[in-house]
């Protein structure tokens, strides 16, 4: 079951590869790797974080039935960029440097993403 569609602004805070601090539900005070950014929906695919069981029928490619674990998806705002270098969470921000390109900056460090 798909959840429903929220408008929310295509932007989110993170993408694909980086490292989430859940903030809140089940999973709190969790650290795992975005695996997928879903911004129509303002949600995220976070590695071990929401698991969700699937039970899948035997099929001509699968002889035996199976029980199939995977992370399901979690409202963006309930994660945090995390710092692996500090070993803390902290805020996004945008910083322009000299040469004109726009960079996210960990607001609580000042490291640049």
């Amino acid at each position: 079951m798909k959840p429903k569609v929220r408008f929310v602004p295509n932007r989110l805070h993170l993408k694909t590869g980086d490292m989430a601090y859940i903030i809140s539900g089940k999973d709190k005070g969790k650290v795992g790797k975005v695996l997928k950014v879903l911004p129509k929906m303002g949600m995220v695919v976070v590695d071990d974080i929401n698991i969700k069981t699937k039970h899948v029928k035997p099929n001509q490619k699968n002889e035996k039935g199976s029980i199939v674990k995977a992370p399901a998806p979690i409202y963006s705002c309930k994660a945090m960029l995390y710092s692996e270098k500090n070993q803390a969470p902290s805020r996004v921000g945008k910083k322009i440097l000299k040469d004109g390109s726009k960079v996210r900056v960990l607001t609580k460090f000042g490291e640049t993403v």
